[in-house]
């Protein structure tokens, strides 16, 4: 017996009116649907930027190491150094 995945719920994209002009003017002028025209300029962007995607993941991954004082850090900013200058925290 196999399960069928649930279909993936599209999500309204909610832009401020200047923006949405834009979209509106250049998928008209390319020839695109106003969805299309979003969906590679994204595309596009987060490709150009791969290597700042790369060094915030490496980072946020770099905290987590399973403990509640990574938690911690990770939530409120803070650093290991400042944690422990307020008290630290009991694993």
């Amino acid at each position: 017996m196999s399960t069928a995945a649930k279909p993936t719920r599209q999500a309204p994209l909610k832009v401020d009116p200047d923006t949405d002009k834009m979209i509106t003017q250049g998928a008209h002028f390319l020839g695109l649907t106003k969805k299309d025209l979003v969906a590679e300029a994204v595309h596009l962007y987060l490709e150009q930027r791969r290597d700042d995607l790369r060094s915030g993941m490496v980072e946020a991954l770099s905290v987590l190491d399973g403990s509640l004082k990574a938690d911690v850090m990770l939530l409120t900013g803070l650093t290991a150094e400042e944690l422990d200058s307020v008290g630290g925290i009991d694993e």
